[in-house]
């Protein structure tokens, strides 16, 4: 009531503006609620129209899918085997060696039929470590049957990923170990990269496989006894025969030097080169790392190595340049066989030599 005398109390040409006024409001309003009113009519086709665009979208990334799937098939599920134990189970101790002298690559092939192109794996459970076993070489097959026929079941029992690596010397030269086994380090990463490297002289059998041909966290000789010494180790120091470095510790020293030609003086040389990086050497007990020596002449072109002392002399001033870093050589021939990798080498001449 008191909002109408008041209302009628305004000028005329107020009283217009404010129905004016009003009557905007009032479209405004009007027009607002129709928008509201078609969007809820609506909204069922919308939220299908939505739907349907889901459906065509996710059917094309479906479909893109379905083509990459075909052009990229995924890898086919593996096994996840559980790692294998640190003792194997399968292990004998020491055990009794024979050496017919009948034997023939051929048997020791059928007996090792597993082993493929000198590499073996547990098919049941997962390595603990990758072994290359390096073995340098020059007319000793007799000797090499002997060892790949101990060595393979040998390897298997202890349930290592390993591979049997020959470093066979070509020519008349003087025989030289150490620069055969960097040849044979160099050669066997370029197949894998291998944890763990056994320097293995190829007339040395081993006689118990509680004797693990892995690597620890020190140089390790694995060479305390043999039959021809009494079982008792050569020489304090002696640091030859059959020894295990990881990748690692053989780079860390610089691998072998390279100028001793004939026989003696580089496995002492090593052992100084681990000293100098102040590693220490480690062994298993004497009841465990016994070896069978394979009775032999020395051979031509490995007569004793009469400079070895004076190379030796030298070693901690030359051993950073005279290695691994400064290892030459000619690769003749590449051949995998079943139970070994052969890699036939031109390693050149000593000084001196026509």
């Amino acid at each position: 009531m008191c909002f109408s005398s008041a209302f009628f109390k305004l000028s005329r040409k107020v009283k217009f503006l404010v129905l004016v006024g009003f009557c905007v409001m009032i479209l405004t309003w009007i027009a607002t609620f129709g928008n509201v009113t078609n969007a809820v009519r609506d909204r069922p086709q919308l939220v299908e129209l939505m739907r349907s665009q889901k459906v065509v979208t996710e059917g094309l990334r479906n479909a893109e899918e379905s083509e990459w799937g075909n052009r990229h098939p995924s890898p086919a599920p593996v096994a996840t085997l559980q790692p294998c134990p640190a003792l194997s189970p399968h292990l004998r101790g020491l055990l009794a060696l024979s050496f017919k002298p009948s034997l023939t690559l051929a048997e020791v092939e059928q007996e090792n039929a597993q082993v493929v192109e000198g590499q073996y794996e547990p098919a049941d459970c997962q390595p603990r470590q990758s072994v290359a076993i390096l073995i340098p070489h020059r007319s000793r097959e007799k000797h090499l049957l002997y060892l790949l026929q101990h060595l393979h079941p040998f390897l298997q029992r202890q349930q290592l990923h390993y591979a049997i690596y020959i470093i066979h010397q070509a020519g008349n030269v003087k025989f030289n170990r150490a620069k055969l086994l960097n040849v044979g380090y160099l050669e066997a990463l370029k197949d894998y990269k291998w944890d763990c490297f056994i320097f293995h002289d190829v007339d040395l059998v081993p006689e118990n496989d509680l004797n693990l041909y892995v690597c620890d966290s020190q140089p390790k000789h694995l060479v305390v006894g043999r039959n021809a010494t009494g079982y008792r180790l050569r020489y304090k120091g002696y640091f030859g025969g059959v020894t295990a470095m990881t990748r690692e510790q053989f780079s860390k020293v610089n691998g072998f030097s390279n100028t001793y030609w004939g026989w003696g003086g580089e496995d002492d040389d090593l052992r100084i080169r681990v000293e100098l990086q102040r590693m220490k050497i480690v062994r298993p007990s004497p009841e465990v790392a016994r070896y069978t020596m394979i009775f032999h002449t020395r051979d031509n072109g490995n007569e004793v190595n009469k400079d070895r002392m004076r190379l030796l002399s030298r070693t901690s001033r030359v051993w950073k340049t005279d290695g691994l870093n400064s290892c030459t050589y000619k690769e003749l021939s590449l051949e995998r066989v079943p139970l070994y990798i052969n890699v036939t080498v031109d390693i050149g001449k000593p000084p001196g030599h026509p």
